[in-house]
Parts: C-alpha cells; sequence; structure tokens
C-alpha cells in the first residue's frame, strides 16, 4: 500500500524521502483521525488521515478507499498525496496523505452562519451546489456512488471551491437486488456506511427486488442543499430527538416558510428530495438546471424547472 510512511522523530513523519511536521489534531471520529501536518521540505500543510485497521476486513476497506481516490483527478475531490500501512504492534493504520483545504467543512460554515442569526445568500449557494454537483458528476460518469453525501463530507476552500471527501463509502453505482438475502445485507451495509440523517430512502428498507442506483447520492445532494438554506440537515432534528428517520424519510419533506429564496431554486430542491429514486433527476440535469439559475438575476424567479 505505497512505500512505508513511518515515524521518524518525535513529532515528525516521513513518506518516501519527504518528511512532515505534525503540528495539531484537526479531527477525530470512532475509526480514524486527522492531524494537520506541514512538509519540511516545500512549506506547505497537509492533513494525515489515520484509520485504524482493527482486522483484515478494516484493512480491506482502507484499500478501497486509496484506490477511490485513485480513479479521479477532478478539483472538486480532493486528491490523495500518498499513502501505506503502518503497524502498530498487532494492528495495523492506513495513512492517507491529503490536501490540506483551509476553509474547513461546508457543515462548519452553516454552522457559524446559522450562530451569527444569517444565512446564506442564494448565488453562494449556487456556486457551491455547481462545485458539488460536478464532484459527483466525475463520480457517476466511473460508474460509482458516493453513498455518505454530507456537509461534513464537503471542504470549502478560500474561493468557496467545495472539494468532496471521505470516498471510503463508494461503491458501484448500480446494485442489482434479486432476494431478501441481498436485500438484508445491503442495507445492514446503508446502516454502516451511510449518515442517517443523510441516507435515501430506499436504503432504509430494501426490497428484495429491485435496483438501486446512483440516485441515492441525489436524495442526499437535496439534503445538503436543505442544509445550506436553512441552517441543518431536514431529518437532523428528528435524528437528535430520538424519532425515527426511516418513518419521515418517507414522506414529503416541508420547507419553512421564506421568501428568502427563489421559487426555482425550492422547486430544484422538491425534484432531488422525492422519494422515488426513479422520479429524481440526474446529476446532469440537475447540473443543467443550475446553469439556467445562475444566470437569472438576483431575486428574480425566471427559470422554469
Amino acid at each position: 500500500m505505497g512505500q512505508a510512511l513511518c515515524v521518524c522523530s518525535r513529532g515528525t513523519v516521513s513518506l518516501g524521502g519527504a518528511r512532515y511536521l505534525v503540528l495539531h489534531r484537526l479531527a477525530e471520529g470512532g475509526f480514524s483521525y486527522v492531524d494537520l501536518v506541514e512538509g519540511l521540505r516545500d512549506g506547505r500543510f497537509y492533513a494525515l488521515k489515520r484509520i485504524l485497521c482493527h482486522d483484515k476486513e478494516d484493512h480491506q476497506a482502507a484499500l478501497h478507499e486509496v484506490e477511490m481516490h485513485g480513479l479521479f483527478d477532478h478539483p472538486n475531490i480532493l486528491r490523495l498525496v500518498a499513502h501505506c500501512m503502518v503497524e502498530k504492534g498487532a494492528k495495523h493504520e492506513a495513512w492517507l496523505l491529503l490536501p490540506y483545504v483551509k476553509g474547513g467543512t461546508l457543515w462548519s460554515e452553516v454552522e457559524a452562519l446559522r450562530k451569527k442569526g444569517t444565512f446564506m445568500p442564494e448565488q453562494r449557494i449556487l456556486l457551491i451546489l455547481h462545485g458539488i454537483c460536478c464532484g459527483l458528476q466525475a463520480i457517476h460518469s466511473k460508474g460509482y456512488a458516493h453513498r455518505d453525501l454530507k456537509p461534513t463530507n464537503v471542504l470549502l476552500d478560500e474561493d468557496d471551491r467545495p472539494v468532496l471527501m471521505d470516498l471510503g463509502s463508494m461503491n458501484q453505482a448500480r446494485i442489482e437486488v434479486s432476494n431478501s438475502r441481498e436485500a438484508m445485507a445491503l442495507q445492514d451495509w446503508a446502516a454502516q456506511r451511510c449518515t442517517i440523517s443523510y441516507r435515501a430512502p430506499e436504503l432504509f428498507t430494501v426490497p428484495s427486488q429491485c435496483i438501486i442506483d446512483e440516485r441515492t447520492d441525489i436524495w442526499s445532494l437535496g439534503c445538503v442543499l436543505y442544509c445550506m438554506m436553512f441552517g441543518e440537515g431536514p431529518y437532523d432534528a428528528i435524528f437528535q430527538k430520538g424519532d425515527s428517520v426511516a418513518l419521515a424519510v418517507q414522506n414529503p419533506i416541508t420547507l419553512p416558510s421564506t421568501t428568502r429564496y427563489s421559487a426555482a431554486l425550492q422547486r430544484l430542491l422538491f425534484s432531488m428530495m422525492t422519494v422515488n429514486p426513479q422520479e429524481r433527476p440526474s446529476i446532469s440535469d440537475i447540473l443543467h438546471q443550475l446553469e439556467g439559475l445562475q444566470q437569472a438575476p438576483a431575486g428574480q424567479d425566471t427559470t422554469q424547472i
């Protein structure tokens, strides 16, 4: 899994002859953590993601994430700079060296605006949404789906360019389910890998005869758009209260009453969050509609969706 990346002295790591100074912890989750590191040769900042591998299955999952990164060279998908597997006694850690995106996550930006009592203007939403869609289009065009799109998995650089990250849940876009055993296996996988409040309805109760495709991402994209518009995801509060998200996603969404955003943007949101995946637009359809919305003068609803 790449060249050996090893701790070479207190507070530094090395990879392929390049050394990096470990500065501080950026994020921590149940199975991974991310440190900010500085290249001693180039002076650039990077994010070093360390994935804890407790068994062979974890090891394979880490290799899968590396493989997914290797498929893309796209400005809206986080690129992998270097990677390797490190032995930690009886266990292993997968280390992924990634570019550091200074702006932080889309969620941290939405949260900061909400705390100020302000909301994202429509043109900024359209700009960010367009970039997310470009990244998704690249993923879908290769026959894959992201499967865990959410505001914490979107980074924003200083120019508001969104960058999709955390490709560990990515898999083949088209999944054919032909019996109840396969349906339950997919359902269990989704419960582990797809964040509940951004998970498409068809992944909660998978039919024994069906095809799941990349339109799971379109639902999640709608949840991300809703979050940018209203300061939280449409099912965040339901999940936090302990109510059933699985039940809630089976009903049409309702929007807070506001004249802040155009009717065209609200219609686009409704189209993404259609319970029946067959009725959701493709990522190319959404990009086409966004071009019309971005051309419309501010505050003017001239685009029919």
